[in-house]
């Protein structure tokens, strides 16, 4: 992540509370990086079917004596059919990104 300044967690099914997912949220925190979730779950898989939505990854990660999940924002798409999910991403994804990194500036 050399150069980044915001890491883009994307939230699937079995993203929550995963060992290197929670590495890299912790590093990229820790680093002074934004960070920023966005559920995929309405987006078709492989195999054309959309999945169960997934736990906010951040739920499980503390930021002092509260939960990172109070602190970093996630996005889910109001649409529920994946191509409009996409759309949707692609037109919020600059200013989530700008936003995760104005909130870890401020913290």
């Amino acid at each position: 992540m050399a150069g980044k300044s915001c890491l883009v967690v994307l939230i699937g099914k079995g993203t929550a509370n995963r060992k290197w997912i929670n590495y890299e949220i912790k590093k990229a925190w820790n680093d002074g990086r934004g960070v920023v979730g966005i559920h995929i779950h309405k987006l078709k898989n492989a195999a054309k079917e959309q999945d169960e939505k997934g736990n906010n990854p951040f739920d499980y990660l503390n930021y002092g004596d509260k939960k990172l999940s109070s602190i970093v924002k996630t996005f889910d798409s109001n649409y529920s059919t994946s191509t409009y999910v996409y759309d949707d991403i692609k037109k919020n994804i600059i200013n989530l990104i700008e936003e995760a990194i104005e909130i870890r500036n401020n913290h």
